[in-house]
């Protein structure tokens, strides 16, 4: 007799990240979308929560003054599997967003195969922005679907020496995106790896330029919005190296 596969447990938003000095009133929120296996059932370690900490907390202490909730999405399973359930999770925190904090922006922020669930579930009305890194996006015939991403400012950043998440793959993904929606970007962080830990602190200082940008209108330092006007393949092939932070910097 055949098993039928037992249902998922329920996503789950975690705590708000909180840091000294932050406004109590909250204007704009990320969501932070965890990496993950290609195939599991299996519900996330707490260490794939905990892996989002550091990354919470430096967003946080960017966009505090601004009114920037930071929460990490705890997936239903491990896997992105045949249902894209990540992608699913992605919108269920966003459904939860709105009715936590009402009608305000948010920003769609994930890691390999996370990067993926947040591009995918940008579709939700109150998504305005999406940031993905070293996004998961596996070679098949039929490519992810871009037409949603129109309207929402979208910012992808690859290391050149992925070897998990092939960074032409998101190149790709980018370059269909462009024809829809101008506000496309892609950075490459030159020699670089999966974990994108070579040069962190200029991708923590673009992530969070981004993000402030993105949900409260401030104005995106110069090599962001360069990026942003430069036309594709200029828009989409963006260099990150060191040194690169400190022009981020206000």
């Amino acid at each position: 007799m055949a098993q039928r596969a037992l249902p998922l447990p329920a996503a789950r938003l975690g705590r708000a990240v909180h840091t000294a000095g932050a406004t109590s009133e909250i204007s704009g929120v990320v969501l932070l979308l965890p990496d993950g296996r290609s195939d599991s059932r299996r519900r996330p370690s707490p260490l794939s929560y905990a892996a989002q900490l550091p990354l919470a907390r430096t967003l946080a202490r960017a966009g505090g003054g601004d009114g920037l909730a930071v929460h990490v999405v705890r997936y239903r399973s491990h896997g992105w599997n045949a249902g894209a359930d990540p992608a699913a999770d992605a919108q269920w925190a966003a459904d939860e967003v709105v009715r936590l904090y009402g009608d305000v922006p948010v920003c769609l922020v994930g890691h390999g195969m996370g990067g993926r669930a947040a591009l995918r579930g940008a579709g939700h009305s109150a998504v305005n922005s999406v940031l993905a890194m070293a996004p998961w996006l596996p070679e098949r015939a039929d490519p992810e679907p871009v037409k949603h991403l129109a309207g929402r400012r979208v910012l992808i950043v690859h290391g050149t020496n992925d070897a998990r998440s092939n960074p032409e793959l998101s190149y790709r993904l980018a370059e269909r995106a462009k024809k829809s929606n101008r506000d496309t970007c892609r950075f490459e962080v030159h020699s670089d790896g999966h974990a994108l830990r070579q040069h962190r602190s200029e991708v923590m200082a673009l992530a969070s330029d981004f993000i402030r940008g993105s949900l409260f209108a401030r104005s995106y330092a110069r090599p962001v919005a360069d990026a942003f006007a430069a036309p594709p393949p200029l828009g989409l092939r963006m260099p990150l190296a060191a040194g690169f932070g400190r022009s981020l910097r206000h």
